[in-house]
């Protein structure tokens, strides 16, 4: 028997399989029964066994669920399928502001990601964000490199190791520049806090927000991710919060997101705003009231006129 063989005869059982795509045990076994993929094996103590393909398969299913398709119609297709489902939604226009930074600039950093050189990706993006400012470099750098990054790793040329390095080197910038905005002699208005719902991890969107926030003399409070729903109204009232700000991307389930809000819409004082932004379609699709969505960047700073200007 060959390697190649033997690599193919090898399978994952199924906590493995929930740690290499981020996918729920309970949602394997619920797209089992429902959709007929996966089709694991058993192994001699009766346990699901899942062959490697199926696996590679679930990743690619994954991706497409994060970019917002719906598993009822993505799970049952063949793979060669997904894989052209997969160009077609990373061709497809992204909502972005006007991108004035040269496209060989994003080019070089993401170069620089490809080759495993961390010290010279830090590098170029600090020398970027002294190039253009704190706010520009959020619109028009890491805004637009997000979605590179994001699209390159839909496709399979960027490892999770790679977009993880990069989260990790951008949120570090960005950190060090929010610590840098002075703070409003005011105490800044409006009070903003800014979380994710538990089973939401990504924070970088979040961070973008709060960055251009702080730059228009907000005072922000930021709880990192994945704060319990209870938690945020506790303190939203103990930081005296005029807008809770949070953000979603795509690996929540619209039901979710949306029986979040409506809860977290009751429990909260109604002149307590509630601002929500990110890459989960049902945002924009299914409007709650009393909930502002947010759907670029650069919608933040009329947002706020707004607010300020709205006698209260």
């Amino acid at each position: 028997m060959n390697e190649r063989t033997n690599v193919e005869a090898l399978t994952l059982s199924i906590a493995a399989v929930e740690r290499d795509t981020g996918l729920s045990k309970d949602t394997l076994r619920v797209w089992e029964r429902r959709y007929g993929f996966p089709s694991p094996s058993r192994d001699p103590q009766g346990e699901r066994a899942y062959p490697l393909e199926q696996v590679e398969k679930l990743r690619l299913i994954k991706r497409l669920l994060d970019a917002g398709h719906r598993p009822g119609r993505i799970v049952p297709m063949p793979a060669a399928e997904l894989n052209e489902l997969t160009a077609s939604t990373v061709d497809q226009p992204q909502r972005r502001a006007d991108n004035t930074v040269a496209s060989a600039d994003l080019e070089r950093a993401l170069d620089l990601l490809r080759r495993h050189d961390p010290a010279g990706l830090r590098r170029e993006l600090g020398r970027m964000l002294v190039r253009h400012g704190i706010s520009r470099f959020v619109v028009d750098v890491v805004a637009p490199l997000n979605t590179a990054v994001g699209d390159a790793w839909l496709r399979g040329q960027v490892e999770v190791y790679e977009e993880h390095l990069y989260t990790e080197t951008v949120q570090s910038l960005l950190r060090q520049a929010i610590a840098s905005v002075p703070e409003p002699l005011d105490g800044g208005t409006p009070s903003v806090l800014l979380s994710t719902f538990p089973g939401e991890p990504h924070g970088l969107g979040l961070l973008m927000c709060e960055t251009l926030m702080a730059m228009d003399g907000c005072r922000c409070i930021a709880l990192g991710t994945q704060t319990p729903l209870w938690d945020i109204v506790l303190a939203a009232g103990a930081y005296r919060a005029d807008i809770v700000a949070l953000s979603f991307s795509g690996c929540m389930s619209p039901n979710q997101v949306v029986d979040g809000l409506a809860e977290l819409r009751e429990k909260l004082p109604a002149e307590v705003g509630i601002w929500v932004g990110g890459s989960a379609p049902v945002l924009f699709r299914r409007r709650l009231e009393g909930v502002l969505p947010i759907d670029a960047l650069d919608q933040i700073a009329p947002e706020l006129r707004r607010w300020r200007e709205t006698p209260r």
